[in-house]
């Protein structure tokens, strides 16, 4: 069974969209989506530097576009299940049918929006933990009054909270931790420092028509598979403030009986935690075009006709 993944806000990286622009359609179709939602989607996944591609705002909405764009690059596809990293839920709730492109597209930018507003409140930021025990690094990470944001399986945590706090966190690691990584994140997101945008993501998903998901979605809150299009909808407007729980994902893969897992682009950290977490998986992380012909071979292997 093939499992369909979209990462989350930190795997952008300069230029990341330019060679999907070239295949035939994808400019004309991301044009579209830039005018929908008033940003050039273009401009900042070709030519804008890393710190432009860092702002909330403008990460949210790129990487919702490049998993929408290398996915229907793909063909028409029926994985067995879907699921996004934090903002890839979005991705994924469009991979679903619970929301077309554009809904998508216009609820994370939205989404990005109330983020960034929220963030600019307390300089706060988010921090990698690799190694150690999980119930001893959160222990030790509510000691420091910082929240386990992302609880990722195969020995990764990711704390966030105020930059004193991380500051804290980074001369005084958990036992068992190898290494502390202050990651590319302008915010705390996924804790209550994001309340606010919880609010205004409400108002904006009351605007959207949910359908009903056509594949299996697995939600981030609790590793969940969600039946109906409402709810996710609600979750994915809690889960700005409520910690991502992709290690109930995967564990969840597994009882469905997953063989294979493509992330799209811009691919590598979730097909890294697969490898880790789910040993016997194939993994394809589809990071540009290159990449294509092998994804649709893991397709056609691992899909039912």
């Amino acid at each position: 069974m093939l499992v369909l993944v979209a990462p989350g806000q930190g795997a952008q990286t300069p230029g990341f969209l330019t060679d999907w622009l070239a295949l035939p359609g994808a400019a004309d179709r991301v044009a579209a989506w830039s005018d929908a939602i008033g940003l050039d989607l273009a401009h900042y996944g070709t030519k804008a530097d890393a710190d432009e591609i860092r702002d909330t705002s403008v990460a949210q909405p790129l990487l919702v576009a490049a998993g929408l764009l290398s996915a229907a690059a793909l063909g028409d596809i029926a994985p067995g299940a879907v699921a996004g990293h934090s903002v890839g839920e979005i991705t994924a709730a469009a991979w679903a049918g619970v929301l077309d492109d554009t809904a998508a597209l216009s609820l994370v930018r939205r989404r990005g929006l109330a983020m960034a507003e929220a963030a600019a409140v307390t300089e706060t930021g988010m921090s990698a933990l690799l190694g150690g025990d999980p119930e001893v690094t959160v222990a030790h990470l509510e000691r420091l009054g910082l929240t386990p944001a992302n609880v990722n399986g195969a020995g990764q945590i990711v704390a966030a909270g105020t930059m004193e706090q991380l500051a804290a966190l980074a001369e005084d690691k958990p036992e068992g931790v190898r290494k502390v990584v202050a990651l590319k994140v302008a915010g705390a997101f996924h804790t209550h420092h994001m309340a606010p945008a919880v609010d205004k993501l409400a108002v904006a998903a009351k605007a959207l028509e949910p359908g009903d998901p056509k594949v299996t979605y697995v939600s981030n809150k609790d590793g969940q598979a969600v039946a109906g299009g409402a709810e996710v909808l609600d979750r994915l407007v809690g889960q700005v403030a409520n910690p991502v729980r992709w290690d109930l994902c995967m564990e969840t893969f597994k009882e469905l009986g997953v063989t294979a897992v493509i992330e799209v682009c811009p691919g590598g950290t979730l097909t890294g935690l697969a490898k880790r977490a789910l040993p016997g998986v194939k993994t394809l992380a589809l990071k540009s075009p290159d990449h294509l012909d092998a994804a649709r071979e893991l397709v056609a292997e691992h899909t039912q006709a």
